[in-house]
């Protein structure tokens, strides 16, 4: 049987460990192991969007934030989206990521998340959040 376009990302996201050494006060976060329900959020995206094998234009976005992607295992998606637009629901968190609510705008603008992500694919180089630690102690975003 031939694999979908879901198949392909869920099996690489599946498969995404990070364990190289990072500078002080930097960390990677990788949803697909810190948190089970991410897995599965993650997998009903795709299969919901993305289960077919339809070539689609690759966005290429800066690393995930930790409010986003970090959380949901979904570029650009924070909860709020996930489920008020995708209608996928993350009980184990609640999120709010300004990116997202640019990219939602403009899938909403596009044509609505079906019509988008049959046409695109997004995802970064490198697909996992890292933080690095403020003067303050509070973890920050460091994809900027």
């Amino acid at each position: 049987m031939k694999k979908t376009f879901a198949d392909k990302v869920i099996q690489f996201n599946n498969h995404l460990i990070f364990s190289e050494k990072l500078p002080a006060d930097f960390k990677v976060l990788n949803p697909f192991q810190d948190n089970a329900e991410t897995m599965q959020v993650m997998q009903a995206f795709y299969k919901k969007f993305y289960n077919d094998s339809l070539e689609r234009k690759f966005i290429i976005g800066i690393n995930p934030s930790r409010h986003g992607a970090g959380v949901t295992g979904v570029p650009f998606t924070d909860t709020k989206r996930l489920e008020n637009v995708c209608g996928i629901k993350m009980q184990s968190a609640y999120t709010h990521e300004i990116s997202s609510v640019f990219m939602y705008d403009m899938i909403h603008e596009f044509g609505g998340v079906h019509s988008f992500y049959k046409n695109f694919y997004i995802n970064s180089p490198f697909p996992l959040a890292i933080i690095r630690k403020a003067n303050n102690g509070n973890w920050l975003n460091a994809n900027y």
